[in-house]
């Protein structure tokens, strides 16, 4: 088996390999390559415990840990996932919504595990680094109103052809 060089740990509270699972089915480019169970007794679980999950969120090889209650996840560290339209941007932002996540602002989601996600149209990104400067403003105010991306509204507040 070949190892990654560089590989993102996410810490979990016995539920990586459900977490492991969810992102398979939800993301492209996304798998659970390997389970590992603990050969012993560990303080936060028992021999047998699933320990760690090997698996790739979108090209991005990941370890889930089963570490325990101790740590959470925080806005610190995200995915930020690009989208090419609102159909595609509203699938991954549903998928973590409905499956227990919560709505934050400007794009950004957290899913039920507590990791955060910020489901980035491409047009968003544009928009608020285009060279003019009042049409950049115009969508950056536009996005600070909303939770999900709406791209239609971003486009409009671009251009200049919104309300």
């Amino acid at each position: 088996m070949k190892h990654a060089k560089n590989t993102i740990c996410l810490w979990y509270n016995g539920d990586a390999e459900e977490a492991a699972n969810f992102y398979a089915r939800t993301f492209p480019d996304s798998s659970v390559e390997t389970v590992y169970r603990a050969p012993g007794d560990y303080p936060s679980g028992k021999q047998g415990d699933v320990l760690t999950v090997t698996f790739t969120v979108l090209g991005i090889p990941c370890l889930g840990l089963n570490g325990g209650p101790a740590f959470k996840h925080n806005e610190a560290f995200s995915f930020q996932v690009a989208t090419y339209d609102q159909e595609e941007t509203d699938r991954y932002w549903n998928a973590i919504i409905n499956n227990g996540g919560s709505e934050s602002a400007c794009g950004w989601c957290k899913d039920k595990w507590g990791l955060s996600w910020q489901i980035t149209p491409v047009a968003l990104s544009e928009a608020i680094t285009d060279p003019d400067h009042a049409a950049a403003k115009r969508a950056f105010e536009a996005m600070m109103e909303m939770t999900k991306i709406n791209i239609a509204a971003i486009e409009a507040a671009r251009f200049g052809t919104g309300n």
